[in-house]
């Protein structure tokens, strides 16, 4: 069999399976993304702040909300050192740094975090001492909590944090991924390990989701949500700088 026969439908295997991911989000976790972006409106709307945090591979979903054009201007990205993004060396410290107890709390008291605003935590897994301690301290402190993961990990794997808790436990709302544990998509003959991961797809979708009923609950309440325009658009630059100005207060990514 020539090549491009044996490998030219894994594309579209993996376009399906994304689909799939997605449909099932839709079909499942449609409420409580309803929830989540009316939490956002309710945070916006009493003048609190918002912020999104993720490690690893799960900081793509949160960093894509942050200075979006379509987006909502205060979206902020909580940043830890060594462990937001894969730019890291060697990589895998960012992977250790999540087994660290103690590290979130460090985090939180040395942010803009405070009672009343709202912090969006992504963790595959959900089961590692950054993200739990992440949601357990945050709460503690009045700090309201949505958590994007995926359920089946509480099901399938150990806890790494010495609670025994999952994020999940420690959400106002959660909001389930559905990813399959181990995170690939595809197998085939001659490929020993699964491959072809979905969660970056289907979280980013989530989030997306997420903020645009923030601002679609904002507008039917009749405040004009805070988004941001294209720069490369005619416009697009004073229309950022008015939205900006207006909302300076709560955007942390300009400081």
């Amino acid at each position: 069999m020539p090549e491009n026969d044996r490998t030219d439908h894994l594309a579209g295997e993996y376009f399906d399976a994304a689909i799939d991911l997605l449909r099932r989000v839709r079909d499942t976790a449609g409420g409580p993304i309803t929830a989540a972006g009316r939490l956002i409106a309710d945070t916006v709307e009493a003048g609190g702040r918002v912020f999104s945090f993720g490690a690893g591979h799960s900081s793509l979903p949160a960093q894509d909300t942050v200075y979006r054009a379509g987006g909502l201007a205060i979206m902020n990205l909580l940043s830890v050192p060594g462990v937001v993004g894969v730019d890291v060396r060697p990589a895998t410290l960012g992977s250790a740094l999540e087994r660290v107890d103690g590290l979130a709390a460090a985090v939180l008291d040395t942010s803009p975090l405070k009672a009343g605003d709202v912090l969006v935590i992504i963790s595959l897994s959900g089961r590692n001492a950054l993200p739990v301690e992440m949601a357990m301290n945050a709460r503690a402190l009045g700090i309201k909590v949505i958590g994007v993961t995926s359920v089946a990990y509480a099901a399938r794997t150990s806890s790494r944090h010495v609670s025994g808790t999952y994020l999940k436990d420690h959400c106002d709302i959660v909001l389930d991924s559905v990813i399959a544990v181990g995170d690939a998509e595809l197998t085939a003959p001659g490929i020993d390990a699964p491959f072809a991961p979905a969660s970056t797809v289907v979280t980013s979708a989530i989030m997306q989701a997420m903020v645009a009923t923030a601002a679609g609950t904002l507008a039917e309440r009749g405040i004009e949500p805070p988004l941001l325009r294209s720069g490369n658009v005619d416009g697009g630059h004073d229309w950022n700088a008015r939205v900006m100005n207006q909302y300076a207060d709560r955007i942390f990514y300009r400081h």
